[in-house]
């Protein structure tokens, strides 16, 4: 989380357009210069006015040194309270304040007007440190302002860039960000477009005070716990729903078909005709005359896709509020679509992490045995392969992101840190995992699995990016464990360890491009 917050002024915390533009107007009327659209004037807001002069009506260094002071002459008494602060800005400051984090403002504005709009505002009160030009000119340029402002921020102490956010709405507040090393935020609801900030190398780019807040906000230290009904209950509900539904869905299921089967036996051991009786023999095994032994690998994993099916349906309801949440909070952090090359990146990375993790279990002897599986089912492993694909690449891996990283995911991301939501969701993962199949190296997969698919999540931000990353696991898992590996090249610790090698390249290169845990970039 940065804790150092410059603002700038203009555009940003107030709309100042009218008292600008106005008195720009009537410092081009003392040079027989008349012009009636004030939205022409707007550039005027934001660098320093002798500049802008100079540049929008070819003035000389004199002559627009005297325009600023014709400006001066009509703002200091009635332009500098023809302002408004944008709605929702007192708010705002309020809260980050509370929250601890400093906040000063760095405008282009002589200091002395500066000071006296916050002061007229009510808005002087949150900021420990207010920096402007000075009167004669001195510190005009956006660099220098920022420059002051983290000086009389930090005092003696070095400064930390790598903790300041700059905040402006044109290009020159950007500009100055890159010129200090700081990062920087537009906001496109002031005077400067969209383009302009993207053009000046924005590092965030934000659409409203609302979005402001959040924004700043995503990474402050976690609101305090309400109780257990507001915190333990909305998360426990839903997962103790889902174990119950998934639990209830196969034992009716497996039931029925017990029933159906032994209604249909033979007498003479035949297997009953028709297509109704040729896909029952596919879910059960008979004894020698004809009555149901046992169920098969494709009545396991049948029954299991239904009841993901069925508690997905179920905790989807929970979840869709909370996901609708998400994306409206990534959408300040992912404004611009990422390259194709980051999505074959996250495809790479979770098939090397899927392959090696289950080569290196296999070979080291961790991984448990098949038949231990949950509600005494037999081997859904046993299946059919487009039946076996139907549980593990397509049901399971849908229902249970939709639980944990849906709900359980971004629920905990409301009331900790990014990077402890992470965890604590994937060690839920990893627990439910191994204890649903009785196992401990699923259980380690299960977590190495929660960490990959919030990963994905936060880099993206797209759920759909989680629940793909989710089924690429799932189908490597259940093509690997089918796969005739014994004395083949592809079982091996070279395999093994080039798989997991892959995995890790393709993080460290996504890495690279973006620090998810820290900032996300937007633009």
């Amino acid at each position: 989380m940065k804790r150092y917050l410059l603002f700038d002024l203009d555009g940003t915390l107030t709309d100042s357009k009218l008292g600008i533009t106005t008195c720009v107007q009537y410092a081009l009327r003392a040079f027989g210069i008349e012009e009636p659209d004030l939205d022409k004037l707007e550039p005027f807001i934001g660098p320093p006015l002798s500049d802008s002069f100079q540049n929008f009506y070819h003035m000389s260094r004199e002559q627009a040194q005297a325009a600023v002071e014709k400006y001066r002459e009509r703002f200091r008494d009635v332009g500098i309270f023809e302002n408004q602060v944008y709605p929702g800005i007192p708010k705002m400051l309020r809260t980050l304040k509370e929250r601890g984090m400093h906040l000063a403002v760095a405008s282009s504005k002589p200091e002395v007007f500066v000071e006296r709009i916050l002061e007229h505002f009510h808005l002087r009160e949150y900021f420990e440190a207010v920096v402007g030009s000075e009167l004669d000119g001195r510190r005009g340029k956006k660099e220098e302002v920022m420059e002051e402002a983290l000086g009389r921020l930090f005092g003696q102490a070095p400064v930390e860039k790598d903790q300041v956010y700059m905040i402006g709405d044109r290009r020159f507040d950007m500009e100055g960000a890159q010129s200090m090393g700081v990062e920087s935020v537009g906001v496109s609801y002031g005077y400067g477009s969209l383009q302009e900030l993207k053009e000046a190398g924005a590092d965030y780019i934000v659409r409203s005070v609302e979005e402001l807040e959040k924004f700043l906000l995503r990474e402050a230290p976690p609101e305090s716990a309400k109780g257990f009904s507001q915190t333990l209950w909305p998360m426990l509900y839903p997962l103790l729903m889902f174990l119950l539904l998934r639990w209830v869905t196969v034992a009716v299921l497996s039931l029925g078909v017990q029933t159906l089967g032994g209604s249909l036996a033979l007498a003479d051991g035949a297997s009953p005709g028709g297509i109704p009786g040729r896909v029952l023999e596919l879910l059960v095994t008979r004894d020698g005359e004809g009555a149901v032994s046992g169920l098969t690998g494709n009545c396991a994993a049948l029954a299991e896709a239904l009841s993901f099916a069925a508690a997905g349906l179920f905790v989807w309801r929970q979840a869709r509020p909370m996901l609708a949440w998400a994306r409206e909070d990534s959408a300040l952090v992912h404004l611009r679509r990422e390259p194709k090359k980051n999505y074959f990146l996250m495809g790479g990375a979770a098939l090397g992490c899927v392959l090696g993790l289950n080569l290196l279990l296999e070979l080291s002897g961790a991984a448990g045995k098949k038949e231990a599986y949950p509600f005494l089912l037999p081997d859904p492993g046993s299946a059919v392969l487009p039946i076996g694909l139907l549980c593990c690449a397509l049901a399971a891996p849908a229902a249970e992101e939709v639980l944990f990283r849906g709900i359980l995911y971004n629920r905990l991301k409301r009331f900790m840190k990014l990077r402890q939501a992470v965890l604590l969701s994937a060690l839920l993962c990893g627990l439910y995992q191994g204890l649903c199949r009785m196992d401990l190296a699923q259980g380690v997969g299960g977590f190495l699995l929660g960490v990959l698919a919030a990963y994905a999540y936060e880099y993206f931000g797209s759920f759909a990016l989680p629940v793909l990353v989710h089924m690429i696991w799932g189908l490597v898992s259940c093509l690997a464990a089918r796969a005739a590996l014994a004395g083949s090249p592809l079982r091996s610790w070279p395999a093994a360890l080039g798989a997991a090698a892959l995995g890790a390249a393709c993080l460290y290169l996504l890495a690279r491009k973006k620090r998810v845990w820290q900032n996300c970039q937007i633009i």
